[in-house]
């Protein structure tokens, strides 16, 4: 699946944003303006500005949207969430080529809030894979005790956990302790 660069980018940032909702015993990644800030700034977000407690409910409650596409049953279902969240970010498509970065499409107006730059640039990167017949690539890892959101790009899309290294590698090895226990009885 070929995959432009600002869409790769949106998608990754959409990824960690789902997985800073507060889940099990886990808290909110986002729970304050600084904390925003640090994404913001870490995901190379533009424009950003002075960010206040009015922008972090919307971020949280665009990130509520993002995660009902990550668990949307088919594309119908992805596709009617995913308009309705660029529709309320009234997004304005643009070419722009900005900080080394050749052409390419940003979906917010110039003055958009963080949240509507998000919902708007993420979300369109979510229509890509809706539209590419690829919505079954927008997963939760099989780990029962992670469940962090991501975007299976292998080529079978045969990826079952968020980290081959954390989640992946941890339930391999008690998945080879417990057959090695039964073979020694």
């Amino acid at each position: 699946m070929l995959i432009p660069h600002d869409t790769r980018i949106a998608l990754d940032t959409v990824v960690e944003l789902v997985n800073t909702a507060p889940e099990g015993e886990h808290g909110d990644g986002l729970p304050d303006t600084e904390a925003l800030h640090l994404f913001a700034e870490r995901h190379h977000i533009s424009g950003v500005g002075v960010l206040t407690g009015k922008d972090l409910v919307a971020v949280h409650e665009v990130r509520d949207r993002f995660a009902e596409i990550f668990a949307a049953t088919d594309a119908p279902v992805a596709a009617a969430l995913v308009n309705r969240l660029v529709a309320a970010a009234g997004t304005t498509p643009q070419l722009t080529n900005h900080d080394g970065y050749d052409w390419h499409v940003h979906y917010f107006a110039p003055d958009a809030s963080l949240a509507d730059h998000l919902a708007a640039d993420c979300g369109m990167a979510l229509a890509f894979i809706v539209v590419a017949g690829e919505q079954e690539r927008l997963r939760r890892c099989e780990a029962p005790d992670c469940r962090h959101a991501f975007v299976d790009l292998s080529r079978n899309r045969s990826r079952r956990y968020c980290s081959s290294r954390t989640c992946g590698n941890r339930l391999h090895v008690a998945a080879y302790r417990a057959r090695r226990r039964e073979a020694a009885r």
